[in-house]
């Protein structure tokens, strides 16, 4: 899609601004979302949610594909293929640990949830193709078919069985996704309105730009769900996340290195199309072609950083934490 903005735009009779808005929006519906769907999916079971999470998505492919206007692209791709998305992504996680093999479950993991960088290379090219020589909508239809294509095998998925006793925390639900959504929401207006000092025109909230303080808002609200679950725990209570988890240094340095990996590519690969075919006028297959030597350095830093998670022999065992075997085992 980044590579076809200004078609849509056309195609949809409105601004750039509002297919960016449309971008944004997925993700902060996603983001905000995200983690409720992952106790969704250890209540009602992870293949179910999964499932779920892959219809929600695909009735908004759908609704994006046939949209006559601004408002129903909203609804389709920004709501229910974000609402769809927050399903399905922790429900792969879990999926992938209960239906491979340990020597197999790195290579898994490597594939999902994120795609690989071969598909992030062919990407832009493919929806520049489409958009170009036929229709942007075509892509949307296309992701009907692949979703149609999975539900048709995902009876084959081993998804455990959903943890009856686990109930849903309304409270957290609320205070994370309001928190999530403060501070996603904040930064996605930060270039319109400034990030500390108000841009001309724009609004501002007590001398500062209302930027500022939706992120601050947001920190406390996150701050107010920690500890609203750390109190649901005190009680014997089902947290909707515990915040013990965070005092992991192996899960701190993963989330840390994910943070500036997406932080760079995902602005990159959303500002450079906006420039090559706004300011430059190229058409969307040119900029996905132009796009390309940035893609294919992703396919180089990965095939450099893979490892392989090492297979213990008889009586050994592996840590994932420090990638070594204890004596006796393999490497």
């Amino acid at each position: 899609m980044n590579v076809s903005m200004a078609t849509v735009a056309k195609d949809l009779d409105t601004s750039i601004t509002g297919i960016q808005t449309a971008i944004t929006l997925y993700t902060l519906v996603m983001a905000a979302f995200m983690i409720t769907g992952g106790k969704i999916g250890q209540i009602v079971g992870r293949s179910r949610a999964f499932a779920v999470g892959c219809v929600i998505y695909g009735a908004g492919s759908l609704t994006t594909a046939l949209s006559p206007n601004l408002g129903v692209l909203l609804l389709g791709w920004s709501c229910l293929e974000g609402l769809g998305a927050a399903l399905i992504l922790p429900s792969i996680v879990a999926l992938v640990a209960s239906n491979f093999v340990t020597d197999e479950r790195s290579r898994a993991y490597g594939w999902s949830p994120r795609p690989p960088p071969s598909r992030v290379a062919v990407g832009p090219i493919i929806g520049g193709f489409f958009t170009t020589y036929l229709s942007w909508r075509y892509v949307f239809a296309g992701e009907v078919l692949v979703v149609i294509a999975i539900l048709l095998f995902a009876r084959r998925i081993e998804g455990g069985v959903p943890e009856k006793k686990v109930r849903l925390d309304l409270v957290g639900t609320a205070l994370s996704a309001a928190g999530l959504g403060l501070i996603v929401f904040g930064i996605l207006r930060s270039g319109t309105w400034g990030f500390v000092r108000p841009k001309p025109e724009g609004p501002e909230w007590i001398g500062l730009s209302p930027t500022i303080w939706l992120i601050l808002a947001g920190g406390l609200v996150i701050w107010l769900f920690a500890a609203w679950e750390n109190r649901l725990i005190a009680r014997g209570g089902e947290p909707l996340v515990n915040p013990a988890i965070l005092r992991t240094k192996v899960l701190r340095g993963g989330l840390t290195s994910f943070f500036f990996q997406y932080f760079l590519q995902g602005g990159l690969f959303f500002a450079m199309p906006l420039f090559l075919s706004i300011a430059l006028g190229l058409s969307a297959i040119e900029t996905g072609v132009r796009l390309l030597p940035l893609s294919f350095t992703l396919i180089l830093a990965a095939a450099g950083s893979r490892k392989p998670f090492p297979t213990p022999r008889r009586g050994g065992s592996c840590d994932s934490a420090s990638w070594r075997c204890s004596p006796g085992s393999s490497s």
